[in-house]
């Protein structure tokens, strides 16, 4: 996944790392788009309108990722690999220069949900035009998920798992404490930390200062709209959402981060508990959702 993982468990087996290792192997195996041997790696280079069998699990992630996607206006969109790739962030690599607005039109028109056939009760899909799945906004959470899922289903029952800055806490501390943890801090910004307690959640962020390039003083963050084909350029810096699955909370996280300020009508609406900070004339403001004020008292 090109990342790191961090577990802290009370009272762990011998064979801990190598249980929570064969799991994120699984997940490479099923959501890499890097890996051209993966299942999505072999549904983006497979021919168009040939069916491909689905897992369980990639059935589970795909229908929460359509469900974002639907709900979010299509904000969220689990089948823009070709506008990543077009911009620098997908496995093509960086580039050198910007995209032509030819390109970038054609590389929208070739994204997008509705160029999937997605047959959920037959655990199968299809794509009609080239498009690329990209399942990196919801997968790194899934695997979060995935990883606790085993750690439960062994009888392990407290620990805090954290695999890319994607946090999932359940039972409490040998201290008899919940998991406390601090929500991601925007670099070079003086806001109060947010601490909140991972007692049976999770939490995801996505901000615009993890991955970007800059050119002729404008900044280009990894953070696309599959609306518009353009990296955001709407004054949010990060979103963190909590969730009691942490691929529910990626996805969100990356949702709200594409709609923008307005984003947080969406978030109330939908029961989410977020946060949001911006940074506008005035310097970096924070926003927190009714869910999400309630939680913290």
């Amino acid at each position: 996944m090109g990342t790191s993982w961090r577990l802290v468990v009370v009272d762990p087996p011998e064979d801990i790392r190598e249980t929570v290792e064969a799991v994120l192997a699984r997940m490479v195996a099923e959501f890499s788009h890097w890996e051209q041997g993966s299942r999505i790696g072999r549904l983006n280079r497979g021919m168009l309108g040939h069916w491909h069998p689905l897992s369980p699990e990639t059935v589970r992630v795909l229908v929460a990722a359509f469900e974002v996607h639907q709900a979010s206006g299509g904000a969220f969109d689990p089948a823009a690999g070709v506008l990543a790739d077009l911009w620098g962030f997908g496995p093509a690599g960086p580039r050198s220069d910007l995209p032509g607005a030819y390109a970038i039109g054609e590389a929208r028109n070739m994204s997008g949900v509705r160029h999937l056939e997605f047959d959920r009760d037959g655990r199968r899909i299809r794509r009609r035009e080239a498009v690329q799945v990209d399942l990196s906004g919801i997968a790194k959470g899934y695997a979060v998920d995935a990883v606790a899922e085993r750690l439960v289903s062994l009888g392990i029952d407290d620990f805090l798992i954290e695999i890319g800055g994607e946090l999932r806490g359940e039972g409490i501390k040998p201290d008899g404490q919940p998991w406390w943890v601090e929500l991601e801090q925007v670099p070079g910004t003086s806001l109060a930390p947010l601490r909140v307690a991972l007692h049976g959640l999770s939490v995801a962020t996505s901000g615009d200062y993890r991955r970007f390039f800059e050119r002729d003083g404008r900044r280009y963050a990894h953070s696309i709209d599959p609306r518009t084909g353009w990296p955001i350029d709407n004054q949010v810096v990060s979103v963190s959402v909590l969730h009691r699955e942490a691929m529910l909370a990626d996805a969100w996280a990356t949702a709200l981060t594409v709609l923008g300020p307005a984003g947080m009508v969406l978030a109330e609406q939908q029961g989410l508990a977020a946060h949001m900070v911006t940074r506008g004339e005035d310097g970096v403001a924070e926003r927190i959702s009714p869910v999400l004020q309630a939680m913290l008292g």
